[in-house]
């Protein structure tokens, strides 16, 4: 017999956190998330002083079978004048019964919140964190902070009675096989912005704190006009800064300046996943974290994170120096695979700029809605 059992104990919550390494413990492509990140995440992140999450766990006797959260966005509500509810966190055996299970027991508890208008998802949280049903690229591991799923998810989900909302692009480039345009005419383009008194930088980590504070001015108006974009609170923004520090290479943290003022950024990520694949269970005790210090030279593949330009200074050619200044590294370092992920179906500018340079469109993500 199911049942359903909300996630209200530490015990509960590390089942909640070890069901997918159970599910996929078959599939190469499978890459476990670190269980200390994610603990912190669904318990610690600044999101939960402002926002509501109830985790879910699907039985069938004494086996888990599925999880879900329901996951109620103030921030989201309030910035877009909607009463709209997420989903996210969704793992599930290849069952439509237990699918729609924990769908309708996130609905009817976002209800009770006051919802009354649209479910989406996958979103863990917001558009910030991982989010998006993979279906299209099941061929290869997910990179850092993209989600993975097992293909039957699509039908799961579209049968509970979801649609599509939108698509989010990955775009991929193997080993040298892209435009090097931007590089050519890198020197060039920087010349010209000179003129402007824009320079392109390094983030500066010896003073990361208050460079982290420009870049969430520049974030919040670079991205408002993204479908599900939430601005983030300061807190949220150190929260994220303060994760992405531990990893980033200050070589691929590029800033676009004009007299102190950030107008723009790019941010490409070594793709730790490489090394996340190998450490069981995302477990880093007592030996995840020697694979961790001793592999991250190894890194063969980097994930263009972010890339945003601030309104009144797009089609200045700011994006194709952070573009050239990513890949002439890129090419440098000798990388073997990049990934620039995601961006929205219907960004037909930044998508565009990244067929030019010979971007292919390897993997295709989907929020889906449904009205509740």
């Amino acid at each position: 017999m199911k049942k359903i059992v909300a996630v209200n104990s530490k015990k509960d919550l590390a089942t909640f956190i070890d069901f997918p390494h159970d599910l996929y413990k078959n599939d190469p492509n499978y890459v476990p998330e670190l269980f200390i990140a994610q603990r912190d995440l669904l318990t610690k992140h600044p999101f939960h002083k402002h926002n509501k999450l109830q985790a879910f766990l699907a039985y069938e006797d004494d086996k888990v079978i599925g999880r879900i959260a329901a996951i109620l966005n103030n921030a989201h509500n309030e910035f877009n004048k909607v009463n709209d509810g997420f989903w996210g966190f969704f793992d599930c055996i290849n069952d439509q019964e237990t699918a729609d299970l924990l769908f309708n027991t996130a609905a009817v508890w976002l209800k009770g919140q006051g919802v009354d208008q649209k479910l989406i998802g996958p979103v863990n949280f917001s558009t910030t964190e991982a989010c998006g049903l993979l279906i299209k690229g099941f061929d290869s591991p997910p990179m850092l902070m993209m989600t993975y799923n097992a293909p039957y998810y699509e039908v799961l989900v579209e049968k509970a009675g979801f649609a599509k909302q939108v698509d989010l692009i990955a775009w991929h480039w193997d080993g040298e096989a892209y435009d090097d345009k931007s590089v050519r005419l890198l020197d060039a383009l920087q010349e010209r912005l000179k003129r402007n008194n824009i320079i392109i930088r390094p983030v500066n980590l010896n003073k990361f704190k208050e460079e982290a504070a420009k870049l969430r001015e520049v974030y919040n108006s670079a991205w408002d006009k993204n479908s599900g974009f939430v601005p983030l609170t300061d807190e949220e923004f150190e929260y994220l800064a303060k994760d992405l520090k531990l990893i980033l290479d200050p070589k691929f943290a590029l800033v676009a300046e004009q007299e102190g003022k950030i107008v723009g950024f790019g941010l490409a990520l070594p793709n730790y996943n490489e090394i996340f694949k190998t450490i069981k269970r995302g477990r880093l005790l007592p030996t995840g974290i020697f694979k961790l210090l001793l592999n991250k030279s190894k890194i063969q593949s980097i994930r263009i994170y972010a890339l945003g330009i601030v309104e009144g200074y797009r089609k200045m050619g700011i994006e194709a120096c952070l573009y050239g200044s990513i890949i002439k590294e890129y090419k440098r370092r000798g990388f073997k695979h990049a990934e620039a992920g995601w961006t929205l179906e219907n960004n037909t500018m930044i998508n565009e700029a990244i067929k030019a340079i010979k971007g292919d469109p390897y993997k295709t993500y989907r929020l889906y809605e449904k009205a509740i």
